[in-house]
């Protein structure tokens, strides 16, 4: 669809209009949620300023979507294989799970990780399994010995 052919009416596309009102919507709970958070700060930014930062960057996009979506000049959209966002659904799911149940952080990524880059086409979960599982265990013991910040912990954690 070209702007200049006046044959061509212009039309808007509700998608993008659906998703830009979802963005906006995403950035108004997240403001809201910000403003529920105490600051323990006695000068400077508290822990509410990094929320409304995101909600920030969230609302400058459902502008920018909301517009193009009026203009028609979002792009045509593909066919989706619903495949790849069931697989990282249950990713998501298991992480959850994993973590709700006490199965520890490193576990709980693994997860994640092994569905998500099957979900990307990659099919060696061995593979994937024992990389997840170094890299989780790494990015744990960043967070926890480095920057004494506690992750759930679980059966692997407290070996370490």
């Amino acid at each position: 669809m070209t702007s200049g052919d006046p044959a061509q009416p212009r039309r808007f596309d509700r998608a993008g209009i659906v998703i830009a009102a979802l963005l906006a919507v995403l950035a108004a709970v997240l403001v809201w949620d910000a403003r529920g958070l105490q600051s323990a700060a006695m000068y400077g930014m508290g822990p509410e300023a990094m929320p409304v930062v995101v909600a920030s960057g969230l609302a400058l996009l459902a502008i920018g979507n909301f517009i193009d979506a009026l203009r028609g000049n979002l792009p045509a959209r593909e066919s989706a294989d619903p495949v790849p966002v069931v697989l990282i659904l249950v990713g998501l799911a298991l992480l959850i799970a994993i973590i709700g149940f006490g199965g520890g952080f490193i576990l709980a990524t693994s997860a994640l990780f092994v569905t998500t880059s099957a979900a990307f086409g990659r099919r060696a979960v061995l593979v994937d399994s024992i990389i997840a599982l170094v890299m989780s265990t790494l990015i744990y013991l960043a967070f926890d010995r480095l920057l004494t910040l506690s992750l759930p912990a679980g059966p692997l954690e407290r070996l370490l």
